[in-house]
């Protein structure tokens, strides 16, 4: 599967155009997703020097991209006559979502496992009005 990951406010903490704090288990995540042969895109706003900082940032925690802004590493502006902008993935993971960035454990049950993020989403809710019910009052035949 062909993944597109955002860096600032997904991979780190957005401090934009500083490098900000990993957000916990992110590279872990992509490591893991790398090992099980995903092809990784880099996706982000970021150019010139601050793209090579956040792709040296990664390296140096193990994390490889297959590509960075673009669809595959050969890819370059002028000699492809369909080179466009947008990236071509199977999926996104940006902070920008619709919902907002489930954490990188969600992350990695939606893609290893299949999980649909509706399914996540109420299984949190059921848990927690679990939580949150109130004891059940005893009658007094069973007191």
């Amino acid at each position: 599967m062909t993944i597109a990951v955002d860096f600032d406010g997904t991979i780190v903490e957005d401090r934009y155009p500083e490098i900000g704090p990993e957000r916990l288990f992110a590279t872990e995540t992509l490591r893991m997703l790398i090992k099980e042969r995903h092809q990784l895109i880099l996706w982000t706003v970021r150019e010139g020097q601050q793209l090579e900082e956040a792709v040296a940032w990664c390296r140096e925690r193990g994390v490889e991209f297959w590509a960075v802004n673009r669809d595959y590493p050969e890819e370059r502006e002028g000699n492809n006559n369909h080179f466009s902008r947008k990236i071509k993935a199977d999926l996104w993971i940006d902070d920008r979502n619709v919902g907002g960035l489930p954490d990188w454990g969600q992350i990695y049950q939606m893609v290893h496992d299949g999980v649909k993020w509706s399914d996540l989403v109420k299984q949190a809710a059921r848990r927690s009005l679990a939580e949150h019910e109130a004891p059940k009052k005893k009658h007094w035949w069973s007191r």
